[in-house]
């Protein structure tokens, strides 16, 4: 339409400037002109009420007309799987691990069997849901259905914190509290469930824990039920703390105390500390042990220091507890080790602020080498010869930030009846 109506314009002025010596045909142009400039008013008030800001096309029409599209989740790989709704109020992400060893032993007096076996073989489900942290994770190599159950709880910020409601570890010993991809051995030391906490690492409980740039402080209630034992109605609490004097890019010094109590009421299942010296799978000593029945309980200290220097790294605790007895009096039993490694080509072990404790070193390209020993003791002070002792060495390999293998050689030392195998193993890791 506003093509026609300037085309008629045009041929009018062309007209009107040809016929300018005759008066009639300049009236009669003249009102053509003006009945043009009606429509032409006509047309703009038209296009103004039907919304048309200029002239439009048919693609213009059917761009106008197609509806947008809704926002599309967003996911992300690298690393893992995680996808997180547009408006974020729901996120998940997928995780796993597989820990996969193979080893044999130097028997001495005690029979042992090498082998190879899935020490972990995990999946586990984690994310938001409207502000409230989840994690769901199964053990498959630690059997099927509750057996497997490790992590299982809801979380959310709370006063500056993190409160936590579930399964989960309580917060007592350094080493324990380190994620089985980041320890610097295939196993514990005593002072953790590898010995000192035997059969509870995780428990059912509550939890807050608050950290800053060089400080953590958490607390920890929960029942003696872990996700596979019967019901009971014993209890406990514990509660550990953390600070980091030096905390830089190339160094970091941690210092730290925790407190451990457990209550064994009606239904408790016997509470005990074990050892075995020689390796997963190897010989175990029993140390000493709270019966359930007896309603005692046990209550453990301990204290930290830890330290990475470029690429050298140094860890050890010293905890001591008392195992309740039935006829009266406890029974002390001593658990400390110290542990150190370095990085042969260059690295460094990250501190996690968040929880105080040592992450794995990432690896690059040319992958990392590093070499590992620890010294172990545990020890009955109140029954005579009641303790153990083991030296390891070991070597681990950094592939890349996802693939590690690690190969430890044990020597075990049973101070109870002399025995001293020892053990070689090796794990191909792989966690995401």
């Amino acid at each position: 339409m506003r093509k026609a109506l300037l085309f008629l314009s045009i041929a009018l002025a062309v007209g009107g400037g040809a016929s300018a010596a005759e008066p009639d045909t300049r009236a009669e142009l003249e009102a053509l002109r003006a009945q043009l400039a009606a429509l032409q008013a006509k047309v703009d008030a038209l296009e103004q009420h039907a919304g048309v800001a200029g002239p439009a096309t048919a693609a213009d029409a059917a761009v106008a007309a197609t509806p947008s599209a809704p926002a599309a989740p967003r996911v992300e790989t690298q690393g893992g799987l995680r996808v997180q709704a547009p408006d974020r109020g729901f996120e998940m992400s997928v995780g796993g691990r597989i820990h996969f060893d193979a080893y044999a032993f130097d028997r001495d007096t005690a029979p042992a069997t090498g082998t190879t076996e899935f020490r972990r073989a995990r999946l586990s489900l984690a994310g938001k849901a409207y502000g409230w942290e989840y994690k769901l994770e199964q053990d498959f190599a630690a059997g099927s259905n509750l057996e497997g159950l490790r992590d299982a709880y809801v979380a959310t910020g709370l006063w500056g914190g993190r409160v936590t409601i579930g399964h989960f570890k309580p917060y007592r010993s350094m080493d324990e509290l380190t994620s089985s991809n980041d320890i610097l051995m295939m196993e514990r030391p005593f002072a953790s469930a590898a010995g000192l906490f035997a059969g509870r690492q995780f428990q059912q409980g509550v939890g807050y824990l608050r950290a800053g740039e060089r400080h953590t402080a958490g607390f920890t209630v929960f029942n003696l039920r872990g996700a596979q034992g019967p019901r009971n109605e014993g209890v406990g609490a514990s509660g550990r703390v953390t600070w980091t004097p030096i905390a830089d890019e190339a160094r970091t010094v941690h210092l730290g105390a925790w407190a451990s109590t457990e209550n064994a009421n009606q239904g408790s299942a016997d509470i005990a500390a074990s050892a075995a010296y020689a390796g997963r799978r190897g010989p175990t000593l029993a140390v000493a042990g709270t019966p359930g029945a007896s309603g005692g309980s046990v209550d453990a200290r301990g204290l930290e220091a830890a330290g990475a220097f470029g690429p050298v790294f140094v860890q050890g605790e010293y905890v001591r507890a008392a195992f309740e007895q039935p006829a009266g009096g406890d029974e002390d039993v001593l658990a400390w080790y110290l542990q150190g490694s370095w990085l042969l080509n260059g690295g460094h072990r990250p501190y996690k602020t968040g929880t105080g404790v040592f992450g794995a070193p990432r690896a690059s390209d040319r992958g990392l080498w590093e070499l590992s020993a620890r010294y172990d003791v545990i020890e009955n002070r109140d029954l005579a010869d009641r303790g153990a002792r083991s030296v390891i060495v070991g070597l681990n390999y950094y592939l890349n930030p996802s693939v590690r293998f690690m190969f430890n050689r044990i020597w075990g030392d049973n101070r109870l009846d002399g025995d001293g195998t020892g053990q070689y193993a090796l794990r191909t890791q792989v966690n995401w």
